[in-house]
């Protein structure tokens, strides 16, 4: 990963805050100063907190289905209403989209 070069050439993902990180580490004298980038760094590389969010918005969504199902709600509505992308921040119309 350091060496600069990804899988299939190019610059990887994680470099530039691999890069900041190893800057941080030899100006400073004290290793500690340097927890945000290294924080950064192995976010990028692991995305822990990009799963745990992704894990509690499908947890919500289930949520939310299995509640709506409690009220009555036909499965398909429920279905044809939510993916799990769509978390509720844009709403569909009445109308719903047109199948060919």
């Amino acid at each position: 990963m350091a060496s600069g070069f990804g899988v299939q050439g190019g610059t990887p993902r994680c470099f530039p805050l691999w890069q900041e990180f190893t800057k941080c580490y030899a100006a400073t004298d004290n290793p500690g100063q340097c927890r945000d980038q290294a924080d950064d760094y192995l976010e990028c590389l692991h995305r822990t907190k990009e799963i745990a969010r992704a894990k509690a918005i499908k947890s919500e969504f289930i949520k939310k289905a299995e509640h709506q199902a409690q009220e009555g709600r036909k499965v398909a509505d429920i279905l044809a209403d939510g993916v799990i992308v769509g978390v509720g921040l844009i709403q569909r119309g009445k109308e719903g989209p047109a199948h060919p």
